[in-house]
């Protein structure tokens, strides 16, 4: 698994794309908003590979977006943290702008 690197920048936008640039991230983003919990349930709504998924859960706990509860436990819960709700209005800027400028195909 790559390890989640945080950016040193001076630039909050900078620090902020290391995680949120990544397309994975914003769609596991989207799940937990929904109530997904789950690794398995991850796999299936996205239908990312289990090692991507690993990879990027872990990004996203390191990051401090999400946590495991219990955060030992074989089959933890992934769940939002203070920080990963703080996304909410910006997750659901991206979503309007992309209904309104990237109409499907």
């Amino acid at each position: 698994m790559k390890a989640y690197v945080p950016l040193r920048s001076p630039c909050p936008v900078g620090r902020a794309s290391r995680l949120l640039g990544d397309r994975w991230v914003l769609l596991i983003l989207r799940e937990a908003f929904l109530g997904v919990e789950r690794f398995d349930d991850f796999v299936d709504r996205l239908d990312i590979s289990r090692a991507a998924l690993t990879s990027r859960l872990g990004w996203m706990v390191d990051a401090g977006v999400l946590e495991r509860v219990p955060p030992d436990a074989r089959r933890a819960a992934y769940r939002l943290t203070d920080a990963g709700h703080a996304l909410a209005p910006t997750y659901a800027a991206i979503k309007q702008w992309g209904e309104e400028w990237l109409p499907r195909a």
